[in-house]
């Protein structure tokens, strides 16, 4: 007889998952401060822990999200969370690991209503490239501007969603992540201008 061991997950949904949560509020109350998640996610295991740390936090069987066709991650989140998968248009959640898929999710992602602004997409983007660009950003929760370096991704993501013109205060909210665990966010009302 061979016995045959299997790892298991040591992420606490409860305790780990009420940190990450506290951090995410942290990052959306203050654009572009950041904060990590690696402790937590070094607790899962597979090729993206750091976007399964935050699905098993944000996501449960009453909200939607989308992997831009990414089916291994898919397959992981509805496996660890239940969550309903839904097209991009529909999704509460998108998460973004092939930056190629960015430009189409923007473009099709929910922006709420002007009465339910609230219901509208936010965005989980890996952010691995290097700081190339120099931006200040404006807007709630920061205290007149800010000054941070940026990759290419997180400058494009920006752009992209700036140009679908949302009317106030309806939009997407952007939180980049790294495959370390690194994690900022840019919320809907925040603005950037390029150096």
């Amino acid at each position: 007889m061979t016995l045959q061991l299997t790892r298991k997950h040591s992420f606490d949904l409860v305790y780990d998952s009420q940190k990450i949560f506290r951090l995410v509020l942290h990052a959306i109350s203050n654009p572009a401060s950041f904060v990590s998640i690696k402790e937590y996610a070094d607790k899962l295991y597979g090729d993206a822990p750091e976007f399964m740390a935050l699905a098993m936090t944000l996501l449960d069987n009453e909200v939607s999200f989308n992997t831009c066709k990414d089916h291994r991650l898919s397959e992981e989140i509805t496996l660890l969370t239940h969550a309903g998968r839904e097209g991009a248009e529909h999704a509460d959640f998108i998460f973004v690991r092939n930056l190629s898929d960015l430009k189409n999710a923007i473009v099709k992602a929910k922006s709420g209503t002007l009465a339910d602004p609230h219901k509208s997409a936010t965005f989980i983007i890996r952010n691995d490239g290097e700081p190339v660009y120099r931006l200040t950003l404006s807007g709630p929760g920061i205290d007149g501007r800010t000054a941070i370096s940026a990759s290419q991704t997180v400058k494009d993501a920006i752009e992209l969603r700036d140009a679908q013109n949302y009317e106030y205060p309806q939009g997407i909210d952007l939180l980049f992540i790294s495959h370390a665990g690194e994690m900022f966010a840019v919320p809907r009302l925040t603005r950037m201008e390029v150096h």
